[in-house]
């Protein structure tokens, strides 16, 4: 079994593999139940962290705290920490760029 680094490797330097159909749920203290959600297209792969692009900025996140990979919503790695809890994390979407424009703006009226 691939780690999570080495499978994101292969997703994003690999020519038949697409880096934008990457999904990855992470640990995330402070975010709604300590988890967020990035697409390929908004990450970049360092060697001991990857850099997810937001729209305050960007937020490095060690390997360590990914929770799960899915490509072509596949899932393609699962962190034995979530393990039965896959469907449900998945259930909640991969968008938290509208859930941060909401937080910082405040609730609806």
């Amino acid at each position: 079994m691939l780690t999570s680094h080495a499978l994101l490797q292969q997703f994003w330097h690999d020519g038949r593999h697409d880096p934008a159909k990457v999904q990855v749920w992470y640990a995330d203290r402070g975010a709604p139940g300590d988890r967020s959600c990035a697409v390929g297209t908004a990450i970049s792969l360092e060697p001991y962290y990857l850099t997810i692009r937001t729209d305050t900025g960007e937020k490095p996140v060690p390997y360590h705290r990914i929770l799960l990979i899915t490509y072509d919503a596949v899932v393609a790695f699962e962190n034995r920490k979530i393990q039965g809890l896959t469907a449900s994390i998945m259930d909640h979407g991969c968008d938290n760029s509208a859930k941060e424009k909401k937080e910082r703006s405040g609730p609806d009226p």
